[in-house]
């Protein structure tokens, strides 16, 4: 069975995927970046820790639209465009998961991110 998840608390999505995307009991985040659900904008063009932030919450309205909390990600994929940012993302990041609880991840600098972002994040979460 496949069910498409949506939330209006997430950024629409600019193109042609889902939000996040639910098989079985495996659910598929796409990637989030930065962008403020309401105004379609960034907060913040030039600080990563605003578009981190931003992309978390964006990741935590999908969690709630698909009745699921930060403890179900079991997979995390992050993209940033510059490696130099890593602490900064990795320490807002690492603050929304209980201690022991991380998920599997892996993180890694690409030459460019969708409307310039400097950061995206996508999960897979299992209920």
């Amino acid at each position: 069975m496949r069910e498409i998840i949506y939330s209006e608390n997430a950024p629409k999505p600019i193109g042609p995927y889902s939000q996040a995307v639910r098989v079985g009991n495996t659910f598929y985040f796409s990637g989030q970046i930065g962008l403020d659900p309401k105004t379609g904008a960034f907060d913040s063009e030039t600080d990563v820790e605003i578009q981190s932030k931003r992309v978390m919450s964006n990741i935590g309205a999908l969690l709630d639209a698909a009745g699921l909390d930060w403890n179900h990600v079991v997979k995390s994929s992050i993209f940033l465009k510059d490696m130099n940012d890593f602490p900064k993302v990795n320490a807002i990041y690492g603050s929304f998961f209980q201690e022991g609880n991380y998920p599997a991840r892996e993180t890694v600098q690409v030459s460019r991110l969708p409307k310039d972002a400097l950061v995206e994040i996508s999960v897979v979460c299992v209920k």
